[in-house]
């Protein structure tokens, strides 16, 4: 067996030297939702301070699917050329990636970033520009291969300034999980949803009430309360995207250790949410 990983992560090495070509990950990842997700770790006056943590750095078994629809090494900033509204910077994503190649000896992963910041929950219904732009890359993203294992969420900051956009909430996230997985043909794709640590105006536990509430079978919800922001309130740190993946990786390799998905209620203790 020791034989057979070394000349499998040889053989990943290779191919990542050769730019990638001929590697097609196994286990696909969606990340999607808005500004937290495409990751404003280290963004400071608009730029990005190129601190790159050891959880989150490259590796030959991570990949990204870019804007092309093409696969590359995984890197930071990951949604750079995906929300080109604004700087990147570090997200959750990399360091999810790289602890769930470390704890279960994957392959390759492939990561599908989709998040844009500053978008409603609205704006990702069915019919909708980023929901298209979703759907399309998914679809994309395993055409040579692979399977998408789930959907990575971390949405619903600017819902928290109007309380119907807030009140809403619960309905509109469920008919997105429902759509989605009918399109992607995909009944029992797993969602993997972050409740908000932060929002951007009063009704942020409106919104953490209907993420908690959602009872759709195969979601999971990850509490990101109490994990540091930065000076703005609104957007974690470097260090906060780092803990955030790893709890994020611990979801999902809890979820496929047991052979099959259930719904972890966010208000019991992180320790217990995350124990596997």
């Amino acid at each position: 067996m020791a034989v057979m990983s070394a000349l499998s992560f040889f053989l990943c090495v290779l191919l990542a030297a050769r730019g990638g070509s001929g590697a097609v990950p196994e286990d696909i990842f969606v990340l999607a939702g808005q500004s937290n997700m495409a990751g404003r770790g280290g963004v400071i006056g608009g730029k990005w301070d190129g601190d790159v943590p050891p959880e989150c750095r490259p590796g030959p078994r991570v990949l990204r699917l870019s804007a092309k629809l093409e696969w590359e090494e995984a890197r930071e900033p990951l949604h750079a050329d995906i929300d080109v509204g604004k700087t990147c910077g570090v997200g959750p994503g990399m360091a999810f990636a790289n602890e769930v190649v470390k704890v279960s000896g994957a392959g390759f992963v492939g990561l599908v970033p989709c998040a844009v910041g500053g978008t409603k929950i609205g704006q990702w219904s069915r019919g909708s520009r980023l929901y298209n732009q979703l759907v399309q890359r998914a679809i994309r993203a395993t055409r040579d291969g692979g399977a998408i294992r789930a959907l990575l969420w971390y949405q619903g900051e600017s819902d928290t300034v109007r309380e119907e956009d807030a009140e809403a909430y619960k309905e509109q996230m469920e008919r997105f999980v429902m759509d989605l997985r009918s399109d992607l043909q995909l009944p029992s794709l797993l969602v993997i949803q972050v409740a908000l640590a932060s929002g951007e105006g009063k009704f942020t536990e409106k919104v953490r009430h209907a993420q908690m509430g959602i009872t759709l079978p195969n979601v999971k919800c990850v509490d990101a309360k109490g994990l540091r922001l930065k000076p703005d309130k609104l957007h974690l740190t470097t260090m906060s995207q780092v803990h955030l993946g790893i709890r994020l990786a611990r979801a999902y390799l809890a979820s496929t250790t047991t052979h099959h998905y259930q719904f972890i209620n966010c208000n019991i203790n992180h320790t217990q949410v995350l124990a596997s």
